[in-house]
């Protein structure tokens, strides 16, 4: 199995995979390559931390195939991400891609055809620390994953390595009605803490911000039932309380991202949904607001 980079998600998945008896390699840059060789890959803040030597590539030998790639990386290196891993995609590969949102199945599915693209996402909270430590927050860590065709061959030895994980492993029925239930939550929790620039908490505790936080929810709700994917209702409850939770540090990572000048995945996110909603006839002027906001927040960072 090959992962695509050794971050936060690579490297805490990776490590899973690796202790699930897979034989995993790590695409990585050179810097990082050089910090794995170096330390090996160290997993803290969990209570399953990990420390061991991995092995990293800088690249994808011409001749190596390999039966996954797990692709963790942001949406906007998404190009780059593909052209680095095409060398070891071959006609039994499958790819399995951990970005937020949807968007990304399209590009993948015209570099690598459809048959090879699985459905996935993940849920955990971990950042790369400046030493090369992965540090986790919290005991949420999810792996969920589907193929988007029942007869996929490739599925019985996948299934077997991937329920040998640990942690929280899912394979639902309806993978793409599990993407988008996240999508739908991620947008909006990026909306809402992004056009506030706050946390959860405070939001919550601003007069309005609930009802704002629930109204923009709604708003990515109607845009996935309209695309043929309505969502559960225990689920919309659920992601309600989250938003809406008082005294929650919850924040969006796209929030992080601005508040540290960096770039964000708005038009992936708040873009590709907003784009939805229009194409669908319908009036989101919320997520319309959240998404102008971000758009602004990149235009402006362009020029500065």
């Amino acid at each position: 199995m090959l992962v695509l980079g050794a971050g936060a998600t690579g490297g805490w998945f990776g490590a899973r995979l690796i202790e699930a008896g897979a034989d995993v390699a790590f695409l990585v840059r050179p810097a990082r390559a050089a910090a794995l060789a170096a330390d090996g890959l160290r997993i803290h803040g969990t209570s399953r931390p990990f420390a061991a030597p991995v092995r990293a590539l800088t690249a994808v030998p011409g001749d190596a195939r390999y039966d996954l790639v797990l692709l963790s990386c942001k949406a906007y290196d998404l190009d780059a991400a593909i052209e680095a891993i095409r060398p070891a995609v071959g006609a039994d590969t499958r790819v399995l891609p951990l970005l937020n949102g949807l968007r990304h199945l399209d590009a993948l599915d015209a570099a690598f055809g459809a048959p090879r693209v699985l459905g996935g996402l993940c849920h955990i909270s971990a950042t790369l620390e400046p030493d090369g430590t992965i540090r986790q927050f919290g005991a949420l860590e999810r792996l969920t994953w589907g193929a988007r065709r029942a007869d996929d061959p490739a599925l019985p030895a996948l299934r077997a390595t991937l329920r040998r994980m640990p942690g929280d492993v899912r394979e639902p029925a309806d993978i793409l009605g599990a993407m988008w239930e996240k999508f739908a939550f991620i947008a909006a929790l990026a909306g809402v803490t992004c056009l506030l620039r706050a946390p959860v908490g405070v939001i919550a505790a601003s007069g309005e911000g609930a009802v704002l936080a629930r109204r923009l929810y709604a708003e990515c709700a109607a845009v996935a039932a309209r695309e043929g994917h309505p969502l559960d209702a225990a689920a919309c409850l659920e992601a309600e309380r989250i938003l809406t939770a008082p005294g929650s540090p919850l924040k969006a990572s796209m929030l992080r991202d601005i508040e540290r000048g960096g770039r964000t995945e708005g038009e992936h996110i708040l873009g590709d949904l907003r784009d939805r909603a229009r194409r669908a006839g319908l009036d989101t002027p919320l997520l319309a607001a959240a998404h102008a906001h971000v758009a602004a927040y990149e235009r402006q960072r362009a020029i500065a």
